[in-house]
C-alpha cells in the first residue's frame, strides 16, 4: 500500500517537536486519534503495541528515517501518520543519525502480508534522497503530502 493512500494532510504532524523516540511514538498515536483515524478507545492499546515493538528492536533506519509500526487487534484498516521533526529525534537509528522523517504505521494483526508489503513500499519510497530532503524541508502538511505524491509518481514513471 502506498504512503499517499494512507495519509492526508490531517495525518501529518509538522513540526514534530519531542524529546525522544518514546515521546514521538506517543505524539504520533495521539495525532492519529485527533485526526479521526483511530478511535480514542484504542489509543492506549495502539501506543502500547508501538512501544513494545520499538523495545524489541529499533525502527530507526538510516538517513534520518524511522518507521515505528505495530500489528494490533481490533482495528479494521491500516493507519499511517507522518511526523516531520526539523531538529531530528534520537531514534537509535542504525547509522546513529537522528530521525527527521517518522512514519508511524498501525496495521490490523489479521493483515500480516499487507503489513510487510506496506513497510517495503514505504522503505522503497524513503530510500530516495530527494524524497527525504523534500519531506524534511516541508513547511506545511500540504508540502509534505506533495513530496510523498511526487516521489511516488517518479517511482511509477
Amino acid at each position: 500500500m502506498k504512503l499517499s493512500h494512507l495519509l492526508n494532510e490531517r495525518l501529518v504532524l509538522l513540526p514534530m517537536q519531542v524529546a525522544d523516540k518514546w515521546a514521538a511514538i506517543r505524539a504520533l498515536a495521539e495525532h492519529a486519534v485527533g485526526a479521526g483515524a483511530l478511535p480514542q478507545t484504542r489509543l492506549e492499546t495502539v501506543h502500547e503495541a508501538l512501544v513494545e515493538r520499538e523495545k524489541s528492536m529499533t525502527t530507526g533506519m538510516e538517513d534520518g528515517i524511522a518507521i515505528p509500526h505495530a500489528a494490533v487487534d481490533g482495528i479494521e484498516d491500516v493507519v499511517g501518520v507522518l511526523g516531520i521533526a526539523p531538529d531530528g529525534i534520537e531514534f537509535q537509528s542504525v547509522d546513529g543519525q537522528p530521525a527527521r522523517v517518522v512514519v508511524c504505521l498501525v496495521i490490523p494483526r489479521a493483515k500480516k502480508i499487507l503489513h510487510i508489503k506496506t513497510l517495503a513500499e514505504i522503505a522503497r519510497l524513503l530510500k530516495r534522497a530527494e524524497v527525504r530532503a523534500s519531506l524534511a524541508g516541508s513547511q506545511s502538511p500540504e508540502e509534505a503530502m506533495a513530496a510523498v505524491r511526487g516521489g511516488e509518481e517518479v517511482a511509477e514513471g
